[in-house]
């Protein structure tokens, strides 16, 4: 498996984009949260997301982070698959490393969802700012907002936040000179 810095090394030809993965979750407690949604976005841009039925031990539920998402707990009762068949659906499409932007959050809700199945990913979850040059840091922020405006999106859904990610990430690199633009290979 190649690191982010090996893959900014490549040639220019070998460009392609990663892919990206977001979680909704209960509420920000990084103590009793659990995820409740993920979206990935594959490399050419295809989107994956499922809701996810809470485990028999999870508990944990915000009302003001169900008011930002939309996602009632009986939506994810009635409607969610099980984590078991989640962390199967996100093995079966991902492999090597996959991005995010919100690391320490993510990475948490991922290890809960594998833990609560029983299994291990078959990825690594890395940050987007890995992928990026100081340069492109400076411009992710005021990219994504456009992005989010031109798509038109509706944000704080699993999906459609993980397809902000690759659309942006795309529109960062495009404009950075070949030597300093990040190369990913095959991952």
């Amino acid at each position: 498996m190649q690191t982010a810095q090996q893959l900014t090394n490549m040639p220019m030809t070998q460009l392609t984009a990663p892919a990206f993965i977001d979680f909704e979750a209960s509420s920000l407690d990084l103590i009793a949260s659990y995820p409740i949604e993920v979206g990935l976005c594959l490399p050419n841009g295809e989107l994956h997301s499922w809701l996810i039925r809470p485990h028999v031990l999870w508990h944990d539920w915000s009302d003001s982070a169900q008011a930002i998402h939309g996602i009632s707990r009986d939506t994810l009762v009635e409607e969610g698959l099980s984590v078991s068949q989640v962390a199967h659906h996100l093995n079966e499409l991902l492999h090597g490393e996959v991005f995010c932007d919100a690391w320490t959050f993510d990475s948490f809700w991922l290890h809960r969802l594998y833990r609560a199945a029983n299994m291990r990913p078959s990825f690594q979850l890395e940050s987007v700012s890995m992928l990026l040059s100081p340069a492109q840091v400076q411009h992710w922020s005021a990219t994504r907002h456009k992005v989010i405006d031109d798509l038109g999106l509706p944000v704080h859904r699993a999906a459609n936040d993980a397809r902000i990610l690759h659309t942006t990430w795309c529109q960062v690199t495009a404009g950075t000179p070949d030597e300093q633009r990040p190369s990913l290979g095959k991952l």
